[in-house]
């Protein structure tokens, strides 16, 4: 058996990986999969990659394009979630302000710099027409310092999932005022650099296991009672969030690196826009 590390945040769209494990489908391979969740996000988990504390990674798709820009030695190996992330923009729910319109002033509360919720609160500000050099931050680490940090009178806004941060909202934690869709496939599945030379027919076959899951995901009988009992949502929320995802097999397009390129440029995030050799596998 091959041991394989692999990180992911722990929310519904990561299914498919631990439906795999529980059938023992990498063990049929030869291959030992490893998941650990990283509550902090993306700009946690390409740390991670960095520094060599994971083979693998599912990870936002603007997050990953950064960090390899600025020098992290791993690929964009293909995209695992196709459609956008919609990005919910949240406040503390006895706040005053109730509309986009009334954050514009206000500090962003981020897991951590050049994590998504970072990285979307400029792609926000740039859709509103805001000065994005006005923005200013305070790190909360995860989904449990926002509520610490929100609750506690900081005046702040945080964006994350909007289906994940949903029954904060039902629950009268946070308020919504709006929400941000990615404007490309949301999550990739990346590797270091090392395991990919290494281990590249090990990398197809955990490809060939998770893309046979993923295209036959959403066939499996009550998998939306399977996803609401996991991950806590109400059956219509996963119902609604199950008709707007698409999971994706194939390698992230061209078109697509140079356009999340050219937004992380524009707004001053990476200093240059690179050959799509830089950032993909093969």
């Amino acid at each position: 058996m091959k041991k394989v590390r692999i990180i992911g945040v722990p929310e519904h769209f990561n299914l498919p990986w631990h439906l795999a494990m529980e059938d023992g489908a990498f063990e049929e391979r030869g291959i030992d999969l490893e998941w650990t969740d990283v509550p902090e996000g993306t700009g946690k988990m390409a740390q991670m990659l960095q520094e060599g504390e994971t083979d693998l990674a599912i990870i936002l798709t603007e997050g990953m394009v950064k960090s390899i820009s600025q020098g992290n030695p791993s690929k964009i190996v293909q995209v695992f979630v196709a459609s956008p992330l919609l990005w919910g923009i949240h406040v503390d729910a006895s706040s005053t302000r109730n509309t986009i319109k009334d954050i514009e002033h206000d500090k962003v509360a981020i897991s951590r710099l050049g994590s998504g919720s970072h990285l979307m609160s400029y792609i926000n500000a740039q859709n509103q027409g805001w000065d994005t050099k006005k923005l200013q931050f305070e790190i909360i680490n995860n989904l449990d310092g926002a509520v610490e940090n929100l609750t506690g009178g900081s005046n702040a806004y945080f964006m994350w999932e909007y289906f994940t941060t949903k029954p904060l909202v039902d629950k009268g934690i946070f308020k919504r005022v709006g929400d941000c869709p990615t404007p490309w496939p949301c999550f990739v599945i990346a590797a270091t650099d090392t395991f990919l030379k290494n281990n590249s027919g090990l990398m197809k076959h955990v490809l060939d296991v998770i893309n046979l899951y993923t295209e036959e995901f959403k066939f499996i009988p009550s998998i939306d009672r399977t996803l609401g009992n996991r991950y806590d949502q109400k059956l219509e929320d996963i119902q609604s969030w199950l008709s707007k995802t698409r999971w994706g097999q194939d390698p992230l397009p061209k078109e697509t690196l140079n356009e999340v390129q050219k937004r992380l440029f524009d707004l001053k995030l990476i200093e240059e826009v690179k050959n799509a050799s830089a950032f993909f596998w093969e």
